[in-house]
This record gives C-alpha cells, sequence and structure tokens, in this order.
C-alpha cells in the first residue's frame, strides 16, 4: 500500500528528484518539535549518567567473573 506522500510526488525519469528531496526534508524539519535547552541539558545527563552506571557494573561484573576464573583454573 502507497503512502499518501509517495502518491502525490511525480517521478522523473531516474524516480528521483533533487527539489523534492530539498522540499520534503524542509516540510518533516518543520514538523519537528525541537527540545529546550534545559530539556536537552537534563535529558544527555541523564544519558551520561545511565552510560557511565552501566559501564561501572560490566566492569564489577567482569572483575567478577575474572577472579572465579582464576579460583578455578
Amino acid at each position: 500500500m502507497a503512502k499518501k506522500n509517495e502518491a502525490e510526488m511525480p517521478e522523473t525519469e531516474n524516480g528521483f528528484n533533487l527539489n523534492n528531496f530539498f522540499q520534503g526534508t524542509k516540510e518533516e524539519l518543520e514538523k519537528v518539535i525541537w527540545p529546550s535547552r534545559q530539556q536537552l541539558v537534563s535529558e544527555s545527563a541523564a544519558v551520561l549518567l545511565m552510560v557511565t552506571l552501566s559501564a561501572f557494573l560490566i566492569y564489577l561484573v567482569d572483575g567478577l567473573f575474572a577472579w572465579a576464573a582464576k579460583q578455578v583454573f
């Protein structure tokens, strides 16, 4: 089933029109709801915190398995 936007776009010989591409890109960027500076900073901080905590947890689990392997072998 074809999407509505695809049906409205006229096709060229090779199926791609640069002007339609940039027009469609501009239309899609106008639909974007950009975050505020406060939201951007707080969500970036949350992502960095979670990545740091995940890396630390992986480090601890790796250390545990390394210690267990030394005890076994």
